[in-house]
């Protein structure tokens, strides 16, 4: 049952590829949008030993690549999207630490059967560049840093089967029946270690699989005044055979760009999370950054 359901969806995927072969070259750039746009932001403050209002020494260094490149001809559309970002901070006394880590990639395939509405299938894959850790002390006092993940531990794929809502450009909603994951934990020592979190992932195997689940995504991209640009995303994923309130997944992210000259911006993004195979509580990191951008062609 399960081979046949994934052999069905990735047939699926294939024709609606062929569709976009059939109607016009994927290779004729008439019909491609394609933008990029980059962030390096750095930041660092310095105190004197006589500096009474106290303050610690650091350095902090962010970088963010985002990409896209969209195909539409008549009723076919293919969007992908590649987004990388990293940071690091280092505070005076304490070991250099990450603020930001994630690689994400999406790909879409949509056929138009309303004018606002797509038949599309879509693979996304998000995890992290490097090691993370959590951080204690031992009775000596003395800094431990447990690694609590790392590349692919976890790493997330998801292929996703169903309906887009697209009323305007800067606007879509994504409503998938069908979505099967893959949980990913490659670092044996995360999947073994009592202590540390296994992302759902069975000790033993390298791999959970999730073949029944819903997915749910909506997304915000518009210019909300001048120089001023505002990006939501919600990510709601739910798996039909361990369906209840408190096992749905949910992710939330905000970043509000506001560009200051063609090559200075300065963002705040914030990031939600609930996802009971990480945490029972809710995860929230935020960050705010002043440095340089580049972009190049569409948004």
């Amino acid at each position: 049952m399960k081979l046949t359901l994934t052999t069905l969806f990735f047939f699926f995927l294939a024709h609606l590829n062929l569709w976009a072969q059939d109607e016009g070259s994927a290779s004729d750039t008439t019909y491609w949008t394609k933008g990029m746009a980059i962030n390096i932001n750095f930041n660092q403050a310095a105190f004197s030993d006589n500096w009474k209002a106290g303050g610690v020494n650091s350095i902090a260094f962010g970088g963010l690549l985002n990409a896209k490149a969209s195909y539409l001809k008549n009723k076919t559309s293919w969007d992908n999207e590649v987004e990388f970002q990293y940071g690091v901070v280092n505070n005076e006394g304490q070991s250099t630490r990450k603020s930001a880590d994630r690689i994400f990639l999406d790909s879409k395939v949509g056929y138009s059967i309303s004018k606002k509405w797509n038949l599309y299938g879509s693979i996304n894959f998000l995890t992290q560049f490097t090691e993370g850790f959590e951080y204690s002390e031992d009775a000596a006092g003395n800094e431990v840093a447990t690694v609590i993940s790392n590349f692919m531990a976890p790493g997330f794929l998801t292929a996703s089967l169903g309906f887009e809502y697209k009323p305007v450009d800067f606007f879509y909603m994504r409503i998938s029946p069908f979505s099967p994951r893959l949980t990913f934990v490659t670092d044996n020592n995360i999947l073994n270690d009592p202590e540390t979190s296994n992302y759902g992932v069975e000790p033993g195997s390298n791999v959970r699989t999730e073949w029944l689940a819903f997915q749910f995504l909506a997304d915000l991209n518009k210019d909300i005044a001048d120089n001023l640009n505002l990006k939501l995303r919600y990510l709601a994923f739910a798996n039909y055979e361990e369906f209840s309130g408190d096992t749905i997944d949910h992710r939330l992210d905000a970043i509000v760009t506001a560009s200051v000259t063609k090559y200075i911006s300065t963002s705040l993004t914030v990031n939600l999370l609930y996802d009971s195979d990480q945490d029972d509580d809710i995860q929230f990191a935020q960050a705010l950054a002043l440095g340089f951008q580049y972009k190049l062609g569409a948004k």
